[in-house]
């Protein structure tokens, strides 16, 4: 790919490191991303657990004699111990799975893929299970000195454990996105299997309001039947679980819509990229749901259009901009139309000879010097290099697009090329020819095969002009071309004598550039050409 998405936002944040990080600092990155935020949260939902079972729900209270040694033993040791565990259980051995992933060149087979997309699943679990056997331990334990507490603590710890659940999930799933990308990328038409932006944003709702409004319901009729539940006791458990709604709702619907709307704005970029010209932009697809499909099928439109782009190209450099241009923009058809217009014919002098002493590679070389001069001056006169024809070519000027003063246009191209031709090649001499007059253009060949083409005399004119040129100056023009030029360009040249060209039945008064004299002989007012015509040239 010739370009690609390094930035450190590829995966949608910086903190998860550019596309090309080293495989130890992936390694490295992916395991701090899955421990402190995991670790955090698990920290977070024992204090909720502790202040909602030891100040907010009602029921007899924790802090008595009685229960003294389990609350500073029993449940800090099994605290202590589950969080170890869960390090352990839950991020380094979870990862081992992930191992194929420090080989940036290796692509996962089926098996790892699957296991891959599994991780997240398999952390939420670990940390149920952790959850859940605290709840199994300290249940017991506390109702066997009271066990009015039962339900106190079963509530505690049921609300902590789904709510660091889900976030154990999502963060999970964030840590995770450039091994997702690895899996999406070596499998992309595989069905996604991650959870879908509904179901991600259901999770969010029901954690952040669900289950917090369900618990105040619980407490609300827990009141109702228990007559002991003070005004005051439930004020403060309504107060509590709605502060717990607020704050925990805002983190919530952060984190599901920041995992939301990272796809979309890398999409959003790598569009304005495409919308100012760069077809080279992929975006690294790392989101399992929806949007991930969005990312890959982004890629692909911007791969189609990158080869429609170089289609274009290629059409353009085969048959010339203007022609690409015309018939990209409207149905061509076979025909043509009269106009007005120039015609540059330039030809290699003795190419023939050339062509049976000096070797192959070396003659292509020299043909692409010449060409590329010659492009290069016609492009940068508003002409249109219409036809290669072996060692010669033929430029038109006016068509197919307009120009103001296309007989001007192609004389100051005719000295241009002469200029560089006399500066740079030395290996070589190139003869020019340039009329101008009325011909036709258009699209001639079979309905299947066809191109765009310039016939009529003034193409004629200068391809026989072209041939007396070799004989003569190596540059000559009509006069027909300088009297429809503009004055700024007719004062290069100088109008000389009259010929009767090959083919033809009128005389051209033949035109040089000033300051140069003829070469290769004299031809006088009146007197027809008859030498040889050019290489590939048609009568």
């Amino acid at each position: 790919m010739a370009h690609s998405d390094r930035s450190t936002a590829a995966f949608g944040s910086r903190l998860l490191g550019p596309v090309d990080e080293s495989s130890g600092m992936r390694r490295l990155r992916v395991q701090l991303l899955l421990t402190i935020p995991l670790v955090s949260a698990n920290l977070a939902g024992m204090a909720v657990t502790f202040a909602l079972i030891g100040f907010v729900l009602p029921g007899p209270t924790i802090f008595t004699r009685e229960l003294l040694l389990l609350d500073v033993v029993a449940t800090p040791l099994y605290s202590a111990l589950a969080l170890l565990v869960g390090m352990w259980w839950g991020t380094v051995s979870g990862l081992r799975a992930l191992r194929w992933a420090t080989d940036p060149d290796q692509v996962p087979t089926e098996d790892e893929q699957i296991a891959a997309t599994k991780v997240p699943w398999r952390l939420v679990l670990r940390q149920a299970a952790l959850w859940l056997g605290g709840a199994a331990v300290l249940t017991p334990l506390y109702g066997l000195v009271e066990p009015a507490l039962i339900p106190k603590i079963l509530l505690g710890i049921g609300f902590s454990a789904i709510v660091v659940c889900a976030n154990s999930y999502l963060f999970a799933e964030f840590a995770l996105r450039a091994v997702t990308a690895r899996v999406l990328s070596a499998a992309p038409t595989r069905r996604r299997r991650g959870m879908g932006v509904f179901v991600r944003s259901l999770i969010a709702w029901m954690l952040g309001a669900g289950v917090p409004v369900t618990l105040s319901m619980i407490v609300a009729v827990w009141a109702l039947v228990d007559s002991s539940v003070s005004t005051a006791r439930l004020a403060v458990c309504v107060v509590s679980l709605g502060g717990a709604t607020l704050l925990f709702g805002l983190l919530l619907m952060m984190q599901t819509v920041s995992a939301t709307i990272a796809p979309i704005r890398g999409v959003r970029r790598a569009l304005r990229q495409v919308e100012d010209g760069d077809f080279r932009v992929t975006i690294t697809v790392y989101d399992g749901t929806e949007l991930g499909e969005l990312q890959s099928g982004f890629n692909h439109m911007v791969e189609g259009l990158r080869e429609r782009e170089q289609i274009r190209d290629l059409f353009g450099r085969h048959v010339g901009r203007d022609v690409a241009e015309a018939a990209l923009a409207s149905n061509p058809a076979l025909g043509g139309v009269e106009t007005e217009a120039a015609a540059l014919f330039v030809d290699i002098v003795g190419s023939t000879t050339m062509a049976a002493t000096v070797p192959a590679p070396e003659m292509v070389a020299i043909l692409n010097r010449f060409f590329d001069i010659v492009v290069d001056e016609v492009e940068e006169h508003g002409g249109l290099l219409n036809k290669f024809e072996g060692d010669a070519a033929l430029a038109v000027f006016g068509t197919p697009a307009k120009l103001p003063d296309a007989s001007g246009a192609a004389l100051a191209c005719a000295r241009a090329i002469r200029r560089r031709l006399d500066d740079t090649a030395n290996d070589f001499i190139a003869a020019i020819g340039v009329a101008a007059g009325r011909v036709v253009a258009g699209n001639v060949g079979a309905r299947q095969r066809y191109e765009f083409t310039v016939i009529g005399d003034a193409v004629n004119e200068a391809a026989r002009l072209c041939e007396l040129a070799k004989q003569d100056d190596l540059l000559l023009a009509s006069g027909n071309t300088i009297a429809a030029a503009d004055p700024a360009e007719v004062a290069h040249w100088q109008l000389g004598e009259s010929v009767t060209l090959r083919g033809r039945l009128t005389p051209t008064q033949l035109a040089r550039p000033r300051s140069s004299g003829p070469r290769g002989g004299d031809i006088r007012p009146g007197e027809q050409s008859e030498r040889p015509r050019s290489d590939g040239l048609s009568t």
